[in-house]
């Protein structure tokens, strides 16, 4: 029964103080250099958790282990080297962490770009819809044994807002080779996220591992580096009404360790709009639930990169 009696107010605003101990906790993450991935990983590494640094750059993975053990001496945090665009990188970061651990609790796919220009990844998919679902989607199948063989274990995976906005699963051009646009292009791909998070869901049900996702709202990070420069010069002047990148991680790192969090949950910020606040379970766009969709894009995810997960 909660604490919290009829009339006594709502509960008070989940944030870092309320993460549980995780000493003893294996947790990797994606694109944690910086933003939003950082204060994941220094958040957790606070808490005990022996953090793990998935990141292109490795000069910078490393700067940011520094800063992370400057202030929490003790830390267990290392880097690993992982390129999202590369699923050879992609299978060759999954090796070396399943030579390291033999269980992974936490696996949180946060890394991404946003509104880059037309392009491709080095296997000739879409930039954003390649580096955001299909990396993240191989990167999570390639180590789902290690999470299966963990007790409440979690995958956390990061979406956006930006899943609302002119998003589709383009089945016939999933790499929006005709007429790109790269707000859709990140639409689809954020929707992806979400759409794999519910289809790994269900797929993960009977076992001890679920799967959640999350957003950060509108937070002050370096994702906008991509975009053109008049896009970013707005994005400049509309800084000051975002929150920090430590505010905007509180979602993930509710989805990664509140006790009560079930599978298939989506967090994001309690403000106007989900763009500031402390985390609270927020609902996805109506086409993000549905199942046929979600089960499609599994298939045509497995087809592209070649990785079939070890679960129904």
């Amino acid at each position: 029964m909660s604490k919290f009696k009829i009339g006594a107010g709502a509960p008070p605003a989940w944030n870092t103080a309320d993460i549980p101990d995780q000493t003893g906790r294996t947790a990797v993450i994606t694109g944690a250099n910086t933003g939003i991935g950082f204060e994941t990983a220094a958040a957790l590494a606070a808490n005990g958790a022996d953090v793990v640094l998935a990141v292109r750059n490795l000069a910078k993975g490393r700067n940011a282990a520094d800063r992370i053990t400057a202030v929490a001496p003790g830390a267990g945090v290392s880097v690993q080297q992982l390129d999202l665009s590369s699923l050879e990188s992609v299978r060759d970061a999954a090796d070396e962490l399943k030579s390291r651990y033999a269980t992974i609790d936490l696996l949180i796919n946060n890394a991404g770009v946003m509104y880059t220009d037309k392009g491709t990844t080095k296997d000739g998919f879409e930039t954003q819809f390649g580096t955001n679902h299909l990396g993240h989607f191989a990167f999570t199948g390639l180590l789902l044994d290690r999470l299966l063989a963990a007790p409440g274990s979690r995958v956390v995976t990061v979406s956006s807002q930006g899943h609302r906005m002119r998003a589709a699963i383009h089945f016939d051009d999933l790499q929006l080779d005709h007429n790109y646009d790269r707000v859709a292009a990140y639409g689809q791909s954020k929707l992806a996220n979400l759409m794999f998070t519910y289809e790994l869901q269900r797929r993960l049900r009977g076992s001890h591992t679920i799967a959640v996702a999350a957003h950060p709202g509108g937070s002050n990070t370096e994702l906008a580096r991509n975009t053109p420069p008049v896009q970013r010069a707005v994005m400049a002047a509309l800084a000051p009404l975002t929150q920090s990148a430590a505010m905007g991680a509180l979602p993930s790192l509710r989805a990664a360790t509140d006790p009560g969090v079930l599978g298939g949950q989506y967090f994001g910020p309690q403000g106007i709009l989900e763009q500031r606040g402390c985390p609270k379970v927020v609902t996805s766009s109506e086409q993000s639930y549905d199942i046929s969709t979600q089960q499609r894009l599994w298939t045509v995810s497995e087809e592209l990169t070649k990785v079939v997960f070890p679960i129904g």
